[in-house]
């Protein structure tokens, strides 16, 4: 008699959980941009929550959660029920870039989240002052060995994928160049076109106004691809740095635990989001563009990052303190 009791008792709950699963989202529905409002992630974020809003009958509710490079947001996440309810929306940095650049994170990525879908991607570009003798990646190159330790070159910020980017190229091409930090892109390009330093690499959308202007000279994106929005520009790879590809990307993660069904159909909305042309045309005017991949697809990109990441910091002697 306890025996069938119990089992009816079991069956109630697996019941009951998997009607929950089939009306989810059956209450409001947290994304976290672990950044600010006003960026990238968020500037993304806040159109796709309008629509899954009108699309689920419950709010999507954007709870921006800045600070530790993303890594703030990211450990709620992490650490929150994993039911679906709470939401990341994140970006490159604070799921694989960190995880290299800092050993002692409060949360394991690969661990502590599930991956639901990658987004969007972006290129960084390398630009030079017109002033600098260089009008593609080999003459930069040639030039920098020419004059060791004397060019120097631009990023937003140190420990961002710009960082990265710049430190990868001086590993593959053997150059001596100096890296100049900014805070944030407005202030690099601001440099850079006053002269005060030689190249930079610079996000897409802060170079894109510009590209064709006498300010500055493109060279080349970081992508393995060429990028829509610039689709003269050649990679770094195709300029000799084979197998480069430093990318800014977004996508979105759940708790470590979130029950298939409920990642499966989140995947199948967010993917449906990366298909609508209004969601299309905002990822555009941010330099980013559209992917929508399977959750599987999203994991590898993750562990790939993270394992090329992490041989990069540990060849370049990158440290931030």
């Amino acid at each position: 008699m306890f025996f069938r009791a119990l089992v009816v008792a079991l069956l109630l709950v697996v019941a009951q959980a998997a009607s929950a699963q089939a009306q989810y989202p059956s209450k409001p529905v947290r994304i976290v941009i672990p950044y600010p409002p006003g960026g990238g992630t968020d500037l993304q974020g806040r159109p796709m929550a309008q629509i899954l809003t009108e699309k689920w009958g419950q709010n999507a509710v954007i709870d921006n959660r800045g600070g530790a490079a993303g890594m703030v947001g990211a450990e709620i996440v992490a650490k929150s029920k994993p039911d679906g309810y709470t939401v990341l929306m994140c970006a490159s940095g604070e799921v694989a870039l960190n995880v290299a650049l800092y050993p002692k994170m409060a949360y394991d990525p690969e661990h502590d989240l599930t991956p639901v879908s990658l987004l969007s991607i972006s290129p960084l570009v390398l630009v030079v002052h017109p002033s600098l003798p260089a009008r593609n990646v080999r003459e930069f190159i040639a030039l920098a060995k020419k004059r060791p330790g004397e060019i120097a070159y631009a990023s937003s910020g140190a420990g961002g994928p710009h960082h990265i980017a710049g430190e990868w190229m001086k590993l593959l091409a053997g150059i001596n160049i100096i890296h100049v930090p900014y805070k944030g892109g407005g202030p690099q390009l601001a440099d850079l076109i006053g002269g005060h330093v030689h190249s930079a690499f610079i996000a897409l959308p802060v170079v894109a106004p510009h590209a064709k202007s006498a300010k500055i000279r493109v060279l080349a994106v970081t992508t393995a691809k060429r990028s829509q929005t610039l689709p003269d520009v050649p990679t770094l790879g195709e300029s000799g740095l084979a197998g480069f590809d430093v990318a800014q990307w977004w996508g979105i993660m759940v708790p470590a635990g979130t029950p298939s069904e409920i990642v499966a159909k989140l995947n199948t909305d967010f993917v449906g989001l990366t298909r609508l042309p209004d969601i299309r045309a905002r990822m555009a005017t941010l330099g980013a563009e559209p992917v929508g991949s399977t959750a599987a697809q999203f994991a590898e990109v993750i562990r790939s990052d993270i394992a090329k990441y992490r041989k990069i910091v540990k060849d370049a002697k990158i440290s931030i303190n």
